[in-house]
């Protein structure tokens, strides 16, 4: 064991760990989530690390033993090295202190090894004076979060353009597959799955390019402005230089943001970037909602879809199989909701010159990017692309429902079409053969009337018939 100290006093350190006192009492203060940082925030602290030495090397005031020994420690953790001595739980007081300190102790201890000193001999590497130079946890903490952000809002665009070429491809196979639309769940005017698949893609490609639009917030850094803004303990070259450094290290466009003191104090990016998140989450829980109603049945619903079995649905139903990839999708979007609500209460609650409540806000942001970009890619992989529409269904549908009457009011009026449908609703008959006995309509007009792409506003009467699949 060896022996550190701190403001608070001394406490025993066992001689293999990389971490230091103020880690070890943040790990016996917090003990909320028994979770770890994230792998990638973690590798982000480091970046910013070694930027920092990379900065305060060119100003002079880091000379170059130590700064070679922090970027090649800096090096180990951003390989994946030494996570497991980040030991701090990811929702904590102090406003993210004790994260800043873990990998300050970290990295000092492991550049003390390349300098060829024992864990814990601080006056070759020192935590605060060496690796935090020119820093607070107040800009490095948000730039860490940014980072993690930018790099967890990747993965969930692949999945959602992914998703969204699912959906036209879907559209375009199911394109002559006519089916009766539906307003206030009620049979309303027709429509072919290809309208129905086109408008959830549109609906995918604009919820990913509001979160990619978002992005560009998570951009601009406070990074340099230290404790709240002002740039206390750094040197003009230093903040000139680090965000440029940054920017090469992680390959993100960074800029430095134009008033420091607002960035520190305001989280309204995290806000933004939350509600893009959120909108996304109603649209795609809204989509799930439409595929578990056209697919229920398969006897006894709509029955007009067919998702892929994907497992038994039922411990005592046998045969039963439910929709399950549309069901756990909502509920990750029940989750990003529920997480945009604490990330605005948490950025909102933010005082004066400085947030304490970013922790919270990075820990359920970090989860709605990754669990949604999860979901996506399981909605498309395992339910989109094997959906398949029970096209005599769907015909039979069409036929017995009284929606094709609108198509005929402009040419025997509304009242009489209302008729027809509420004859047609009380005996049971099909609209369709209702329609011809009893419109005055001939049949070459009925057929023409009642062509379902006329029905779906692809086709107009002066056209040629270009389907057989009239009703």
């Amino acid at each position: 064991m060896r022996l550190e100290s701190d403001s608070i006093g001394e406490k025993e350190i066992s001689d293999s760990a990389y971490y230091g006192v103020q880690s070890a009492r943040a790990k016996e203060n917090f003990p909320i989530t028994g979770r770890q940082l994230r792998p990638e925030f973690i590798c982000n602290l480091a970046q910013i690390k070694k930027a920092a030495a990379l900065a305060n090397h060119e100003a002079g005031t880091l000379d170059y033993q130590r700064m070679q020994a922090i970027v090649q420690a800096c090096n180990d953790v951003i390989s994946g090295k030494l996570h497991e001595q980040f030991i701090v739980d990811p929702i904590q007081g102090g406003a993210g202190t004790s994260a800043n300190m873990n990998a300050n102790e970290v990295i000092a201890n492991r550049a003390i090894e390349y300098l060829g000193g024992q864990k814990g001999e601080y006056s070759l590497v020192h935590p605060n004076d060496h690796v935090n130079m020119s820093q607070s946890t107040n800009d490095v903490f948000p730039t860490a979060g940014k980072l993690t952000a930018l790099d967890l809002t990747k993965p969930l665009l692949l999945q959602l353009y992914a998703l969204k070429e699912a959906l036209e491809d879907k559209a375009e196979e199911l394109k002559d597959v006519v089916k009766i639309g539906r307003t206030q769940l009620q049979d309303a005017v027709p429509e072919s799955f290809g309208q129905t698949f086109g408008a959830f893609a549109n609906m995918v490609g604009r919820t990913a390019e509001r979160i990619k639009s978002s992005e560009k917030e998570l951009c601009s850094l406070n990074l340099g402005g230290t404790a709240i803004g002002t740039g206390i303990n750094t040197t003009p070259v230093y903040r000139r230089r680090v965000t440029p450094i940054l920017s090469k290290l992680t390959g993100h466009r960074l800029t430095s943001a134009p008033d420091q003191m607002d960035a520190t104090q305001n989280l309204d990016c995290f806000v933004s970037v939350s509600g893009a998140l959120k909108a996304c989450a109603v649209s795609l829980s809204k989509m799930c909602n439409d595929l578990r109603l056209l697919s229920s049945g398969p006897r006894a619903g709509l029955g007009e879809l067919l998702l892929p079995a994907m497992q038994n649905g039922s411990s005592i139903m046998p045969g039963k199989v439910n929709p399950v990839i549309p069901e756990v999708v909502t509920q990750v979007c029940f989750a990003v909701v529920g997480n945009d609500a604490a990330i605005t209460m948490a950025a909102e609650a933010g005082q004066m010159e400085l947030n304490a409540f970013e922790p919270v806000l990075f820990d359920r942001l970090f989860d709605s990017l990754e669990e949604m970009a999860n979901a996506t890619e399981t909605l498309t992989v395992n339910c989109i692309s094997g959906i398949k529409a029970d096209q005599n269904h769907c015909r039979m549908l069409l036929e017995a429902g009284t929606g094709t009457a609108t198509a005929l009011t402009p040419f025997i009026g509304y009242c009489k079409a209302a008729h027809l449908a509420k004859k047609a609703l009380k005996t049971g008959e099909p609209f369709t053969e209702l329609a011809r006995r009893e419109s005055g309509l001939s049949d070459e007009q009925l057929q023409k009337m009642l062509n379902p792409l006329l029905l779906t506003g692809k086709a107009s009467l002066d056209e040629p018939e270009k389907t057989s699949a009239a009703v």
